[in-house]
């Protein structure tokens, strides 16, 4: 769980600062499931350019409720949390001093958004929370007040989130609830995953990521590794400490980063998705009379596939359908291995390109178009779908056929071109389990939204 605050300050000497106003929302790294706002009043006066600053004054002060008396609600509010700020070392120091005034030695850890920013997301060409949030569309209300600015590293929190591949922040939270001495029951940590589209993963006592998995309801998802009875689910139950959890909405997303994160976390019951999930392909060759033949055939590193399977029988699925879709002869797409013309061509639903009757020429435009319409080798395009609310958006980056990564966006922020998207996207890496992904999600799903530029 993470406190993430913000405070406002009369400004002054170094550690003579009093607190004008303070906005927490505790934050289990999905959704915030509780908030305190309020001013305080400093008992001393606010500096003019502070005022000038924040828009608050002596005056707005004298009514609201000192330190000690919104003490206790602080403390309940980030109890057993982590503290998240922007510039945390300000926010912590000045909260620690008001608690040392009372008597109180208050302690936390502490995570500083303006470090993982830059960490996470180099080369922005400023930091502070005003223009980080502009740059990346994060809707500010209520600048240089302590529930806008809260509020916008909230969300700013999240992204931070999405873009922590190595799973730095989520490894730090374990560790620290390990510290804590809790030990979870496995219907407890069930309670805490939603039936929502994501990806989710399970981890080990010391933080360790054990399983990683995607689905359209996580928690039915998870359920059945809690109750299964294969070997496979006991080990799994037995070693499951934690299970962290991140809502795609978008299942696209959810299938791109399992690929991607299973590669990167090598977790040690995810073996058969390690290496390429994607076994068989099919290819196109031109055979001696001119006409260009599809075959499926075992990965081959050293052709050019049009697209890829996960098993031989989805792989002869699919070239059946391509072959009636797309009006090929059974026999040029390995699906008939008739010595003459196919069979097909007895029954007149095939043209006779087995037997010559039909050109080359243009039996290979029929083919062409199938290969343009599963590939995008050259394209580049924006996958728009949905995202892990109502206001939000998913979109997918595709530049000159190499898939880029993806990121979500509020829908009052305009997602038109790549140099948009660049700056809020999760960068991913582009290999043949990508290409295929994509693909095949394409081919399910015709009614995304695309924007080709």
């Amino acid at each position: 769980m993470y406190a993430i605050l913000d405070i406002e300050t009369t400004g002054g000497a170094f550690n003579e600062e009093g607190i004008t106003e303070i906005a927490i929302y505790r934050f289990d790294g999905h959704e915030v499931t509780d908030q305190f706002i309020s001013l305080v009043n400093p008992e001393i006066p606010i500096q003019p350019f502070v005022v000038k600053l924040t828009g608050i004054s002596n005056a707005m002060l004298q009514s609201a409720p000192k330190f000690y008396e919104v003490a206790k609600r602080i403390l309940e509010i980030t109890d057993g949390c982590i503290i998240v700020a922007h510039n945390s070392s300000f926010d912590y120091r000045v909260i620690r001093t008001e608690f040392r005034r009372l008597g109180f030695d208050w302690q936390a850890q502490t995570l500083d958004t303006v470090e993982l920013a830059q960490r996470l997301i180099p080369d922005m060409p400023s930091y502070s929370l005003g223009k980080l949030a502009r740059s990346l569309g994060i809707p500010v209300a209520d600048r240089h007040r302590a529930n806008g600015d809260a509020m916008a590293t909230v969300k700013l929190f999240k992204m931070l989130l999405e873009k922590d591949v190595e799973k730095e922040i989520v490894k730090t939270f374990i560790k620290t609830e390990v510290e804590k001495g809790m030990v979870p029951r496995l219907m407890d940590l069930l309670d805490k995953v939603p039936s929502r589209t994501g990806i989710y993963y399970l981890h080990k006592e010391d933080g360790t990521i054990i399983y990683i998995g995607k689905s359209r309801n996580m928690r039915k998802r998870v359920n059945q590794h809690f109750t299964g009875t294969t070997a496979k689910c006991k080990k799994i139950q037995l070693e499951t400490y934690e299970v962290t959890f991140e809502e795609t909405g978008s299942e696209l997303v959810a299938l791109l980063k399992e690929s991607q994160e299973v590669k990167v976390h090598r977790p040690k019951y995810n073996r058969s998705q390690k290496k390429t999930q994607f076994q068989w392909a099919m290819y196109s060759h031109l055979d001696k009379s001119g006409y260009l033949r599809l075959s499926v055939e075992k990965f081959d590193r050293s052709k050019k596939e049009i697209t890829a399977f996960n098993s031989i029988v989805e792989a002869k699925s699919a070239m059946h359908r391509i072959t009636q879709r797309y009006e090929l002869c059974p026999k040029l797409t390995g699906i008939d291995d008739s010595k003459e013309n196919c069979h097909s061509y007895t029954l007149k639903t095939c043209d006779g390109a087995c037997v010559g009757m039909v050109s080359a020429a243009d039996y290979n435009v029929r083919v062409n178009g199938f290969i343009a319409d599963y590939t995008f080798t050259d394209e580049n395009m924006i996958i728009l779908d949905r995202g892990r609310n109502v206001s939000e958006r998913s979109a997918v980056l595709i530049e000159n056929g190499v898939y880029k990564g993806y990121a979500f966006f509020d829908l009052n922020y305009q997602v038109r071109n790549a140099d948009v998207l660049h700056k809020i996207l999760v960068g991913m890496e582009h290999n043949r389990d990508t290409t295929a992904i994509i693909r095949m999600h394409l081919r399910k799903n015709r009614n995304l939204k695309t924007i080709r530029f």
